[in-house]
């Protein structure tokens, strides 16, 4: 008689609804520790950030960029199956292509790069488990 532990079958919607969670705090852990690279509140406080001037255009486009795990959170557990799908391959990419440009173009800190590789992965794990959504017969 062996003992096997159990595994409960989780469905895609809360597996992807988590994954957006974890890459949200990612973002929000990378940006923090980031607030301890020396000199960085100064040039915050100086109107920019990473070469790039501090604008409402920037701000904006910062702020869409951030709202995209927020909302998927949700979205992933209530859009319909179809629409889900093509949201998290379609934002998961993009999301990609944002990460690895910002995470290794220039970047030189070490704890930077590594959060950019995770986020990388679980975004990379997004697009893979919407790619792969399970479907019905019939």
């Amino acid at each position: 008689m062996t003992n096997r532990l159990e595994d409960a079958k989780i469905d895609v919607k809360l597996k992807l609804a988590v994954l957006w969670v974890s890459v949200m705090f990612l973002y929000i852990y990378a940006d923090y520790f980031g607030l301890h690279i020396p000199g960085h509140i100064e040039d915050i406080i100086a109107g920019e950030v990473a070469g790039s001037q501090i604008t409402d255009v920037w701000l904006l486009a910062v702020s869409i960029f951030m709202m995209i795990p927020s909302l998927m959170i949700c979205l992933s557990l209530i859009l319909n199956a179809k629409v889900n799908r093509m949201t998290n391959i379609i934002l998961g990419i993009f999301n990609i292509g944002l990460v690895l440009i910002s995470g290794f173009t220039g970047e030189t800190w070490p704890f930077f790069m590594l959060f950019s590789f995770v986020e990388a992965v679980l975004l990379s794990l997004i697009v893979w488990y919407a790619w792969k959504w399970p479907t019905q017969e019939g």
